[in-house]
């Protein structure tokens, strides 16, 4: 099963492009669940989420619908967190642990994020943080991509995370590979001009062409083969570009 959606859905730019005119904050995610089954909660990497969140989260979702949920900063970035933390994030989710819709909780490591014996420990102490929960990462650093790296993932069982994105030198490219049961795709857009030197979300202000897209497709779908569900997340978010290019991609696999 393959689920396309994108990384948040409550953007101002989104009013117009894809919300109707006068679409409330509070109304997003209502309207768009109409039109996908999946999105991935970002604003949990930016501080720690409370309870009342993902209680609303879970009361505007239909029962079929999806969340992939941001692991705070502090355990990706700072890694001052510990398990009390973890315990605090895992009962913040809880309703939509409870009702089926949590697929996963996403680890995007920073390209400081180095591969060697600390970074192999880190790996294996955050796993131990949330046992009972899919977990999957996604490194910056081209330097995780090697054997060794899919073969502790597939033994800890954590997915790798995919990425389309600009073909910088360091960064992972787009290199697949499946590590457990969750598939994942996440697409940052190939603005490589501005990955660097761009401000805020300058450097995902990208639109996919449908050949672009069409590239992905047998990947994805030979992805979904290896695993038990495929969730493919937009993140060039500006001006509502994700939401073009996520009904584009699922007209290609058939799905509209």
């Amino acid at each position: 099963m393959i689920k396309v959606g994108t990384a948040g859905y409550s953007y101002a730019d989104w009013v117009g492009p894809f919300y109707p005119q006068g679409t409330k904050p509070a109304e997003m995610l209502e309207y768009y669940s109409l039109y996908f089954s999946f999105v991935e909660v970002n604003s949990t990497y930016y501080h720690m989420p409370g309870l009342k969140l993902f209680e609303g989260l879970n009361r505007k979702t239909p029962d079929d619908f999806q969340f992939a949920v941001k692991l705070f900063g502090g355990f990706t970035h700072e890694r001052n967190c510990g398990r009390e933390e973890a315990e605090k994030f895992k009962y913040s989710l809880s309703p939509i642990i409870q009702s089926g819709k949590l697929s996963c909780i996403l680890a995007q490591f920073p390209y400081s994020f180095h591969c060697n014996s600390a970074g192999y420990d880190y790996l294996k102490r955050l796993r131990e943080h949330f046992p009972e929960q899919e977990l999957c990462i996604e490194f910056r650093n081209r330097e995780w991509i090697r054997k060794e790296v899919f073969d502790l993932l597939r033994k800890e069982d954590m997915g790798y995370v995919c990425v389309d994105e600009p073909g910088i030198r360091g960064l992972i490219g787009n290199v697949t590979a499946v590590t457990s049961r969750m598939a994942y795709l996440r697409l940052h857009g190939r603005n490589g001009e501005k990955w660097y030197s761009g401000e805020g979300a300058e450097r995902y202000d990208y639109l996919y062409s449908g050949s672009e897209l069409l590239e992905w497709v047998n990947r994805l779908r030979e992805m979904d083969d290896e695993s038990g569900i495929t969730l493919v997340s937009f993140n060039n978010h500006p001006k509502g570009k994700a939401i073009e290019n996520a009904k584009a991609l699922m007209g290609y696999l058939g799905q509209v």
